[in-house]
This record gives C-alpha cells, structure tokens and sequence, in this order.
C-alpha cells in the first residue's frame, strides 16, 4: 500500500510540475528549442514510471527497522544543513562535513571518513570550479 501512495504523491508532484515546467518562458532563446523541454520531458517519464507504479502488483512490502529509519533521518537532516549551508560554509568544507558524516553513518572508521570527507571536498572543488569552469562558492567566511 506504501507504494501507492508513494507513487499517487510522485504522480501529483509530476502533474504540478508539469504546469509549472509548460509555463517557462525565456527572453531569448538561446538553443533552438528553448529551455522547457528539458523540464518537460523529464517530468513526463517521471510521471509515466508513477502511473506504472500504481498499476503494477503490489509486493509485500516489509519496513525498515527503526535503527534504519533513524539513520534515514539523520541523512535527511545532513543533506538539509548542507543545502542550508552551502553559501556560508562553502562547497568545499560543506562537502567534507557531509561526506565525514554520511561516512560515520554507514559505519567507517572515524579517520577513514576524514580523510575521504577531505580527499572528496578538494577534488570536487577542484574538478567543478577548475575544470569544469562551473563557479561553485568558497564561503562568506573566506571571502
């Protein structure tokens, strides 16, 4: 039954933004098709897997164990604080505190978890903002 409502909300959310997604207007256009088929295609098929979800069979379906749904909220929590503080922190520092905690959360040693938490906020940085020329923020902090 979860995953009927799970898809009848996926669905509604796709219809919603669908609406929204046919009302993009650009003041000029710079791709020959403009910016809304993007948005559009893909909340079609997201929508089209929603309706294949609400007609298909439904399985016996066992919860989490509640250690699991914790760890499920502690994530929550972690990718809202790091999208809370992207801009202040910044993306380096932001993304090692998350990948250190993410770590921590699936059981990696404390030190383990560091040092991929460092390695992944410089390289990530670096790969995006260097090589990718996409401007990513440093933190007010630095600035």
């Amino acid at each position: 039954m979860s995953d009927r409502i799970f898809a009848a909300v996926w669905l509604a959310l796709c219809i919603a933004g669908l609406f929204i997604g046919w009302q993009i207007q650009s003041e000029y256009s710079y791709e020959p098709v403009g910016p809304r088929p993007f948005p559009l295609l893909l909340l079609g098929l997201m929508a089209i897997c929603a309706v294949m979800l609400l007609l298909r069979k439904p399985d016996a379906i066992q919860w989490p164990d509640i250690q699991t749904l914790k760890k499920l909220l502690v994530l929550c929590v972690m990718l809202m604080a790091y999208g809370w503080q992207f801009e202040n922190i910044g993306f380096p520092i932001c993304t090692t505190l998350l990948t250190f905690g993410i770590g921590l959360l699936f059981g990696a040693r404390w030190w383990a978890a560091a040092i991929s938490g460092v390695i992944m906020g410089v390289a990530l940085f670096y790969a995006f903002d260097r090589l990718l020329d996409v401007t990513l923020p440093v933190g007010s902090w630095f600035s």
